[in-house]
């Protein structure tokens, strides 16, 4: 980096306030996996069947389903802090009572009011750590990735080790954790505005008219059947103790993490989202069968759970970006209709197996889960074309040919050049280079005799299961037009254009690249990164990936440079992404 080069921003500098949602954040995930350890020990102490213990995923996933429909309803009318206030008193009392239960049936209808906590919680988090966090969007999202990874790794290893105590201690323990961080919810989360518009109820329900969207759902309705088969089943047939229970399914969390964040984006990109998720289902389909296949060996039944964690965290992340990119309502209304249909299957995956091995035998339920994650398929294929025209689509925005609100264009004064020269393209966005990158676009612009264009890239970001808008499209909207006015009151013509990306932060380097090569750029202006390399690993880059599919000249711009502080030949300007990458690192 050259001297102007800006310091490493932490995505880990955050308020108090984000660390006490990210740390409540890390004990809901925690419940994923966090029973599965003390499931046998539940069925013989308490004198129960597999399939009455497997209420216990049934209960709380059913009403999950049921909450979805309300939790924005509940939000829009009493925001979202307080909305994740009544979420954490939820499941602090619900965990507690469940851990005081003497029967299954109690434990089951407690695990319902936890269910609706839950829905309450996992509706907001999100949303309220990238209102609280200071260390931008990106650093928001990483630091929401890495409260989901280790919750889902460690949620499994704490259930068995205090399952290994007594089946009550992994209820006993959320609920004291919960505690903990509705605490420092109160005191430390400043309180966050209500949504400028109520969310009606029967909004989720009505969206699922939209052909796409209903289609994604029933997609997910049989892949969850599926994972909650192998997630509420598998331990029986492993015959470990909760330890041991707890190890593996660490491992098998540990590759959801992993997967779910740094992998498939990349397969995203290289592969299309309908490719991966048809190869990822099948081969989800190919494991179940193996396990239905091989109950009666442990060994097989183990590597096979782990590695089916790989798959599942693929799916996770695909899926819900598929909902994003096919849905025609608004991002909370896609969430809530999304979360409303997949949890009921995977509410009652568990209930049916349990009937199947009551009645027949162990193996049948894992041939169904194969068999659901195989129609997940053909059910995904009915709807190919609306998730490829949709992706399409986004990627025609960055030639500012889809119509808003994907590539609408903003502008002000002329939009051309009256001697034909190609153009100056300028990225904006909210961080500290964004005038000093626009200041400097301008002066190459005047330099060059050519039209200068502003672009935005307004991000719906896709974490795990979740989504969240970095900001509403009439934000983005106006950041641009603001920019465009500040250009024109100095004397500035520029036109402005609002690309829409709902895949990794790195997909918006492409839209600008593809966007700058539609309109033949003759130089494309960019902040400088502000995160580390943690970030770099995790959104794809959206620098690099600007570098190296442009095909004209990149001037990387840091903060504070700009007209009148020194000259452009002093800014990071690169031909190559190779050049780029050796020199600075991106």
């Amino acid at each position: 980096m050259n001297q102007h080069s800006p310091a490493t921003a932490s995505p880990f500098r955050q308020p108090k306030a984000v660390w006490a949602v990210a740390f409540a954040c890390v004990v809901s995930f925690m419940g994923i996996g966090l029973v599965d350890p003390i499931l046998p020990a539940l069925s013989h102490q308490l004198h129960a069947s597999p399939s009455q213990v497997s209420l216990l995923f049934t209960s709380y996933l059913l009403v999950t389903a049921v909450a979805m429909l309300i939790t924005n309803m509940v939000s829009s009318r009493i925001g979202p802090k307080r909305t994740l206030i009544v979420g954490l008193a939820i499941i602090v009392v619900f965990a507690a009572l469940a851990g005081t239960s003497d029967s299954i049936g109690g434990i089951v209808g407690f695990r319902a009011g936890w269910g609706l906590g839950n829905a309450l919680f996992i509706a907001t988090s999100l949303a309220v750590i990238v209102a609280s966090a200071s260390g931008g969007f990106g650093g928001a999202i990483i630091l929401y990735e890495t409260a989901l990874g280790i919750g889902i790794a460690v949620g499994p290893l704490l259930g068995g080790t205090l399952g290994g105590i007594s089946w009550r201690g992994p209820f006993y323990g959320v609920s004291v954790l919960m505690f903990i961080a509705l605490v420092a919810t109160i005191t430390l989360v400043p309180r966050t505005p209500k949504p400028a518009e109520r969310t009606s109820v029967i909004a989720p329900l009505a969206a699922l008219r939209h052909r796409g969207l209903l289609i994604m759902s029933l997609t997910a309705v049989l892949y969850n059947w599926g994972f909650f088969t192998m997630l509420g089943y598998a331990p029986y047939p492993m015959e470990l103790n909760e330890h041991k229970l707890g190890l593996v399914f660490t491992g098998w969390g540990l590759l959801v993490a992993i997967f779910s964040v740094a992998v498939a984006p990349r397969l995203q990109r290289r592969f299309g989202t309908a490719k991966t998720l048809y190869a990822n289902l099948f081969l989800l389909g190919v494991v179940m069968t193996v396990i239905a296949a091989f109950t009666d060996s442990p060994t097989t039944v183990i590597v096979a759970v782990i590695v089916c964690g790989a798959f599942i965290g693929i799916n996770n992340t695909l899926t819900t970006q598929a909902v994003m990119t096919v849905a025609p309502v608004p991002r909370p209304v896609a969430s809530a209709s999304y979360g409303f249909v997949r949890f009921i299957g995977g509410g009652l995956a568990p209930f049916v197996a349990g009937k199947l091995a009551d009645h027949y035998n162990i193996h049948v339920p894992f041939y169904l889960g194969a068999a659901t994650f195989i129609l997940a398929i053909f059910v995904l294929a009915t709807g190919h074309r609306i998730l490829t025209d949709a992706e399409n689509a986004a990627e025609e925005a960055a030639s500012g040919a889809a119509a808003a609100p994907v590539g609408e264009i903003v502008t002000v004064g002329r939009t051309g050049a009256a001697n034909g020269n190609r153009p100056v393209v300028v990225a904006v966005d909210a961080g500290p280079s964004a005038a000093a990158v626009t200041a400097v676009a301008a002066e190459r612009a005047a330099e060059l005799h050519a039209p200068l264009e502003l672009l935005h890239v307004h991000e719906i970001a896709i974490v795990g299961e979740d989504a969240v808008d970095r900001e509403s499209y009439e934000q983005a909207r106006a950041r641009v037009q603001a920019a465009l006015d500040d250009l024109a009151a100095r004397g500035v013509a520029a036109s402005g254009h609002v690309l829409r990306s709902v895949a990794d932060h790195g997909h918006a380097g492409s839209l600008i690249a593809k966007h700058a090569n539609a309109v033949g750029a003759q130089l494309v202006a960019i902040g400088a990164p502000t995160h580390g390399d943690v970030a770099h690993l995790l959104d794809g880059s959206a620098s690099r990936r600007l570098v190296e599919e442009s095909g004209c000249e990149v001037l990387v711009v840091p903060p504070g440079d700009g007209a009148g502080n020194g000259s452009a030949t002093d800014l990071l300007s690169h031909r190559s992404g190779a050049e780029l990458r050796s020199r600075d690192g991106f």
